[in-house]
């Protein structure tokens, strides 16, 4: 029998409710924050625009404070092991996998913050506070920030999708735990 037609072992360890938490907001956010940043590049200017570009603002603010949280937790706590039986080019697809998602969802919030820094909006986090400029006020220097940000968010999307198709294959194929460690853990 291959891999794909055995069913691994149940009761894998899984993800802390710490991680499955910081994990299920993060999605949450990505989930919201790459159909909003195509709506708000796309409307017609005025207060429905301001409001689309104020949010998509507030929350890339709470994404990159949230990612900075799961890498240091991520550093003090281990994800658990995959399944043994998991072939070695699928366990270093999904470490590449995760490991330019951390990044992207680290960079692209920082990005954005330095091309609205340098177009000198402001960035009034939920009507709450403002964050400070970051960057000189350079408007060519920003629109090349936000094509990259916007290239950004199209990678991001896509790399979230092949985590998604993945965590299915894993479960609706494979019948592994993968998909459950990080549902019930």
């Amino acid at each position: 029998m291959t891999a794909t037609t055995t069913t691994p072992a149940r009761g894998a360890p899984g993800y802390t409710a710490t991680a499955r938490a910081l994990h299920w907001i993060t999605a949450a956010i990505v989930i919201a924050l790459v159909p909003g940043g195509i709506y708000m590049a796309n409307a017609e200017p005025g207060p429905t625009q301001d409001l689309a570009f104020h949010l998509h603002r507030s929350f890339g603010v709470v994404l990159l404070l949230l990612m900075v949280i799961r890498f240091a937790y991520r550093m003090l706590v281990p994800p658990p092991p995959l399944p043994r039986d998991i072939p070695a080019r699928q366990r270093a697809a999904a470490q590449a996998v995760h490991g330019i998602l951390y990044a992207l969802l680290i960079v692209q919030p920082l990005v954005g913050w330095i091309a609205t820094s340098a177009y000198r909006a402001p960035i009034l986090v939920f009507w709450l506070f403002e964050l400070p400029p970051i960057w000189p006020q350079d408007r060519a220097f920003s629109e090349a920030l936000f094509g990259l940000h916007r290239s950004f968010g199209w990678m991001i999307a896509a790399l979230v999708l092949v985590h998604v198709a993945a965590a299915l294959y894993h479960h609706l194929v494979r019948r592994d735990d993968v998909l459950v460690r990080m549902l019930r853990g």
